[in-house]
């Protein structure tokens, strides 16, 4: 659209389903490389991805025309059947149902790329259902426990 001027940041955080440890070391540099692809053919702009083997936080520059929902239907929903098509597991694999998304100004960027790309430390320390809990405190999200990324079965 012309005359239309945005900066938009956001950053999404997701769960493998019940948090199982599936995204393995062995496919998820490719799996971070699909998941750019459809985050550049919806013409947004990559700035981080990273997780850990039960979930992902991805960083992006975000074009207006497109919802947010519609963008993460998009990701999980291909990534997955992605992943299974590939075989890169005994088991079918499954992202839970939601995610958070969170907004940043320009003057964070740089910050919230180095904590993405810092996961595998940052999980020393803390659980993705704390880090989760903390995102939800910080940005004041109300949520309702029930509805919190599931516990393993």
């Amino acid at each position: 659209m012309a005359n239309t001027y945005t900066q938009i940041h956001l950053q999404f955080v997701f769960a493998v389903k019940y948090r199982n440890g599936l995204i393995h070391a062995s496919f998820k540099e490719e799996l971070y490389k699909y998941i750019s692809g459809i985050i550049k053919e919806n013409n947004h702009k990559l700035l981080a991805i990273n997780g850990m083997p039960d979930h992902l936080h991805i960083f992006i520059g975000m074009r207006p025309s497109q919802s947010i929902s519609d963008l993460l239907q998009d990701i999980k929903g291909s990534s997955s059947k992605w992943i299974n098509e590939k075989k890169f597991l005994k088991v079918k694999f499954e992202w839970q149902e939601g995610y958070g998304a969170f907004s940043y100004s320009k003057s964070h960027v740089n910050n919230v790329i180095r904590y993405i790309q810092n996961q595998e430390n940052h999980h020393k320390k803390e659980s993705f259902r704390e880090e989760y809990l903390k995102f939800l405190k910080v940005f004041e999200i109300e949520y309702d426990e029930r509805y919190i990324f599931n516990e393993l079965i």
